[in-house]
């Protein structure tokens, strides 16, 4: 059993639908930003950073934070969506950096001054676009050659990018203009793991589909 504690973000987004994916039981326990329960005394025990997603695997009493262990985590203990052979390993841990580093980062950014602070402060707002325009592009030159992020296997990797890419109309992409990352995300969000997991904790925000 898996004790999940997150919210409907990005990065919370990515362990329910790995979860999901692999078919490994878990609980949810909802730990609500805006009410501030990632301060509680008892969240930071688990994730001392006091973000989520957090896990803690009741088999061997682990806990862990930082979305992108969990995702290698879990897919060490479930066997399943993970490259094993020695290039095609480093390759998912290539790809999986890019998004732990620059993706979410520069995407998150993006969110926070062209849309909830629209208006505020433009150089800001232009600057964090400019740069989540570039990581489209460097997204789509590489799904224009490889079905999925790490070749034609489905991996943790595009498990962690597709929540990010899931906000593009925050971040006033026009996913028209990158038919790679387009065709993709289209794929990907046709998986009944992926439409489930984008529900949890529920939540009433409906899975974005571009026309």
């Amino acid at each position: 059993m898996i004790d999940l504690y997150t919210w409907f973000t990005p990065n919370g987004r990515k362990i329910s639908i790995m979860l999901e994916e692999c078919g490994l039981e878990y609980e949810v326990h909802p730990v609500s930003l805006g009410k501030g329960e990632q301060h509680q005394p008892d969240f930071l025990k688990i994730s001392p950073n006091n973000k989520i997603p957090a896990i803690v695997d009741t088999d061997n009493g682990l806990s862990l934070m930082e979305s992108g262990a969990i995702l290698l985590y879990l897919a060490e203990k479930s066997g399943k969506l993970a490259l094993t052979d020695e290039v095609g390993r480093w390759k998912m841990m290539e790809w999986l950096m890019f998004q732990m580093a620059s993706v979410g980062p520069m995407f998150g950014q993006v969110h926070v001054f062209t849309k909830y602070g629209e208006g505020k402060n433009e150089e800001a707002s232009a600057r964090y676009l400019d740069e989540a325009k570039r990581l489209y592009g460097v997204m789509d030159e590489r799904l224009e050659n490889n079905h999925y992020f790490v070749g034609d296997q489905y991996t943790i990797v595009d498990i962690a990018i597709f929540p990010w890419v899931g906000r593009w109309d925050w971040q006033t992409i026009d996913l028209g203009e990158f038919p790679n990352v387009k065709r993709w995300y289209l794929e990907i969000a046709d998986r009944p793991a992926v439409q489930k997991g984008w529900r949890i904790p529920e939540n009433d925000q409906p899975l974005p589909i571009p026309e």
